[in-house]
This record gives structure tokens, C-alpha cells and sequence, in this order.
């Protein structure tokens, strides 16, 4: 990790040399910490080549050097500990889609619906009841993809599903208008 073999690399070849080999590396969980601290010691321009040895793509312009770091540890991390599950990281996408809204809170979660629940809504005096599977939704036998088709199904109307069952995070209650 020191800097003379960096720029000894740099004499033999004419180019930059590697950062990964100092930070980041497969290793043991204190290096990893290790490898963490040793960031505030690069240079910023330092920082972004190994931005770009490590996402393999320029990093933005202004992305300030607080954010170069944090981003740098993170990949660090990721080489350790693993990545984030692919279930986790459509969670977080879901998550921030209502980010960019206006009006939109964003920060609210999403409703997640185990398997088994059971969704009742009454309808024109009559009760419907859903049962939420892993692969979408059962109503009255047969297989669904999403809440919005039942709501069409059962209203004739174009709906939205989890409105009219009561579990968006929107404001108002399910269809009081039209009951």
C-alpha cells in the first residue's frame, strides 16, 4: 500500500497504475476497514480513477469528494460482504420510483402483501374476498397478475387495484364515491 510502488508503475509504463491493489481488495473483514480508511489519504483525482476501476464508468463530473468516498467504500463493501439480493435492490428501486413525483412523498414505503393475506372488500352489497399468492392474486377461483383486474372485474370500471381494496398510500378511502 504504499505510494513509491505506485509511481515506480507509473515510470516503467508511462500510465496511471492500479488503485484497486490498495483498497478494496478480496480480504478479511478488517481490511476491509482497513482498506475504508485508507481512502481519506487519495487524493481526489486519485479517487476517481478508482472510482472508474471500480464502476467501470467516469464518475459525474460534480460528484463531490464526499461522494466519490461514500461510493468507493460501498464497492469496498460489496467486494467483502457481498452484494445486495436482487429482491433487496428492486425493493429499494420500488422504493424510490415516487422520489422524483411532485406532490409525491417518496419516502413512504410501499404496501407489501405477504402470501396468504386475505383482501374483503364489499361491493354493491356483495363481498369479495382476494387471497394474495406469490406469484400475484386468486379471485374466485381463478389466477390474477394484479389487483387492478379484479377491481376492473368486479366494477366494470377502470380502477386502481389496491384503491379500491384499500391499501394504497394515497389519500382518501377506497371508493366511498361510488359505493
Amino acid at each position: 500500500m504504499t505510494l513509491s510502488r505506485d509511481k515506480k508503475a507509473r515510470r516503467e509504463t508511462g500510465g496511471p497504475s492500479s488503485l484497486a491493489h490498495r483498497v478494496g481488495g478480496q480480504g478479511e473483514a478488517s481490511d476491509t476497514e482497513a482498506s475504508i480508511n485508507a481512502l481519506e489519504a487519495l487524493t481526489t483525482s486519485e479517487l476517481r480513477i478508482l472510482w472508474q476501476q471500480l464502476y467501470r464508468v467516469t464518475p459525474p463530473t460534480r460528484l463531490s469528494r464526499d461522494l466519490l468516498l461514500r461510493g468507493i467504500a460501498y464497492k469496498v463493501q460489496e467486494r467483502a460482504y457481498g452484494a445486495l439480493s436482487l429482491s433487496i435492490r428492486r425493493r429499494l428501486l420500488s422504493l424510490g420510483d415516487g422520489s422524483n413525483q411532485r406532490g409525491g412523498a417518496g419516502g413512504s414505503p410501499a404496501v407489501v402483501l405477504k402470501p396468504g393475506t386475505k383482501l374483503v372488500r364489499e361491493w354493491h352489497g356483495h363481498l369479495h374476498t382476494v387471497g394474495v399468492l406469490d406469484d400475484g392474486f386468486e379471485y374466485q377461483g381463478e389466477h390474477y397478475e394484479s389487483l387492478t383486474r379484479i377491481a376492473r372485474r368486479i366494477t366494470g370500471a377502470a380502477w386502481s387495484g389496491p384503491r379500491f381494496f384499500g391499501i394504497a398510500k394515497t389519500g382518501g378511502t377506497a371508493g366511498s364515491a361510488n359505493e
